[in-house]
Protein backbone atom coordinates (compact mmCIF):
# COMPACT_ATOMS: atom_id res chain seq x y z
CA UNK A 1 0.00 0.00 0.00
CA UNK A 2 1.37 3.31 -0.87
CA UNK A 3 1.22 6.20 1.68
CA UNK A 4 1.07 9.57 0.88
CA UNK A 5 2.90 12.61 3.43
CA UNK A 6 1.40 15.40 4.47
CA UNK A 7 2.81 18.65 6.27
CA UNK A 8 0.95 21.12 8.13
CA UNK A 9 2.17 24.82 9.40
CA UNK A 10 2.38 28.15 8.66
CA UNK A 11 2.96 29.05 4.68
CA UNK A 12 6.59 29.79 4.96
CA UNK A 13 7.44 26.34 6.59
CA UNK A 14 5.56 24.53 4.11
CA UNK A 15 5.71 25.42 1.15
CA UNK A 16 9.14 23.83 0.00
CA UNK A 17 8.08 20.82 1.00
CA UNK A 18 5.81 20.96 -2.21
CA UNK A 19 8.97 20.55 -4.20
CA UNK A 20 9.32 17.43 -3.02
CA UNK A 21 5.69 16.63 -4.31
CA UNK A 22 4.01 16.55 -0.08
CA UNK A 23 1.00 17.78 0.40
CA UNK A 24 0.89 21.16 2.43
CA UNK A 25 -1.55 22.76 4.31
CA UNK A 26 -1.24 26.14 5.55
CA UNK A 27 -2.73 26.34 9.23
CA UNK A 28 -3.33 29.69 10.93
CA UNK A 29 -4.86 28.52 14.46
CA UNK A 30 -4.86 25.01 16.38
CA UNK A 31 -9.02 24.32 15.08
CA UNK A 32 -7.36 24.31 11.84
CA UNK A 33 -4.37 22.01 12.60
CA UNK A 34 -6.41 19.87 14.57
CA UNK A 35 -8.84 19.54 11.49
CA UNK A 36 -6.60 19.30 8.71
CA UNK A 37 -4.74 16.16 10.92
CA UNK A 38 -7.97 14.31 11.23
CA UNK A 39 -8.51 14.53 7.74
CA UNK A 40 -5.16 13.31 6.22
CA UNK A 41 -5.47 10.77 9.52
CA UNK A 42 -8.71 9.46 7.83
CA UNK A 43 -6.97 10.01 3.74
CA UNK A 44 -4.61 7.41 4.74
CA UNK A 45 -1.73 9.63 5.25
CA UNK A 46 1.35 7.81 5.82
CA UNK A 47 3.07 10.32 7.94
CA UNK A 48 2.21 13.84 8.60
CA UNK A 49 4.93 16.32 9.06
CA UNK A 50 3.60 19.04 11.77
CA UNK A 51 5.17 22.30 12.59
CA UNK A 52 6.55 22.64 16.89
CA UNK A 53 4.73 25.90 16.58
CA UNK A 54 1.47 24.61 15.57
CA UNK A 55 1.87 21.22 17.38
CA UNK A 56 1.91 22.72 20.94
CA UNK A 57 -1.80 24.20 20.17
CA UNK A 58 -3.14 20.50 19.72
CA UNK A 59 -1.12 18.28 22.09
CA UNK A 60 -4.07 15.93 22.73
CA UNK A 61 -4.55 15.54 19.21
CA UNK A 62 -0.91 14.78 18.66
CA UNK A 63 -1.12 12.32 21.56
CA UNK A 64 -3.89 10.75 20.05
CA UNK A 65 -1.94 8.90 17.52
CA UNK A 66 1.32 8.28 19.50
CA UNK A 67 0.44 4.55 19.65
CA UNK A 68 -1.52 4.08 16.25
CA UNK A 69 1.48 2.32 13.46
CA UNK A 70 -0.44 5.14 10.91
CA UNK A 71 0.27 7.85 10.79
CA UNK A 72 3.08 8.61 12.07
CA UNK A 73 3.00 12.50 13.49
CA UNK A 74 6.93 13.57 13.40
CA UNK A 75 7.09 17.51 14.51
CA UNK A 76 9.52 19.76 12.64
CA UNK A 77 11.09 23.25 13.44
CA UNK A 78 9.75 25.89 11.45
CA UNK A 79 11.89 28.76 9.81
CA UNK A 80 12.27 30.59 13.06
CA UNK A 81 13.71 27.21 14.78
CA UNK A 82 13.12 24.56 16.93
CA UNK A 83 10.97 24.53 20.08
CA UNK A 84 12.89 21.79 21.55
CA UNK A 85 9.55 19.63 21.19
CA UNK A 86 10.53 17.18 18.42
CA UNK A 87 13.75 16.21 19.83
CA UNK A 88 11.95 15.85 23.76
CA UNK A 89 9.31 13.48 21.64
CA UNK A 90 12.14 11.81 20.32
CA UNK A 91 14.29 10.80 23.13
CA UNK A 92 10.36 9.84 25.07
CA UNK A 93 10.29 7.83 22.46
CA UNK A 94 13.66 5.64 22.36
CA UNK A 95 13.56 5.56 26.39
CA UNK A 96 10.54 3.91 25.73
CA UNK A 97 10.91 1.88 23.58
CA UNK A 98 14.85 0.81 25.34
CA UNK A 99 14.64 1.65 28.78
CA UNK A 100 16.75 4.81 29.23
CA UNK A 101 17.18 7.65 27.16
CA UNK A 102 20.57 6.74 25.27
CA UNK A 103 20.09 9.50 23.37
Amino acid sequence: MTYKIGVIGDKNAVLPFKLFGFEVEVVKDGAATRRSIERMAKDKYGIIYVTEAFASLVPETIRRFDNQLTPTIILIPNHKGSLGIGKQNIQQNVERAVGQNIL
